[in-house]
């Protein structure tokens, strides 16, 4: 192998290594995005449970519910 061959294949071997941490740099990145994403989703979604069940103790639907298991259970004994 001549020391142009040797250079080559140096070459080429630092062009493959950068152009992997490039994509794995890139690939970080957008994990990073998603998991971003994917908290700030689970966070609305709390706060929407939350606000649908202050909605339903506000209209009463939680107590409506108590007292239909109660008086069904009262029904079948």
């Amino acid at each position: 192998m001549s020391a142009t061959d040797s250079k080559s294949t140096q070459d080429m071997t630092v062009v493959v290594q950068s152009l992997l941490q490039q994509i794995q740099d890139k690939f970080q990145t957008m994990s990073d995005q998603i998991i971003g994403r994917i908290d700030e989703m689970s966070t609305r979604i709390d706060d929407l449970e939350k606000n649908i069940a202050d909605v339903m103790t506000q209209a009463g639907v939680e107590d409506l519910e108590g007292e239909n298991k109660i008086t069904d259970a009262q029904g079948t004994a």
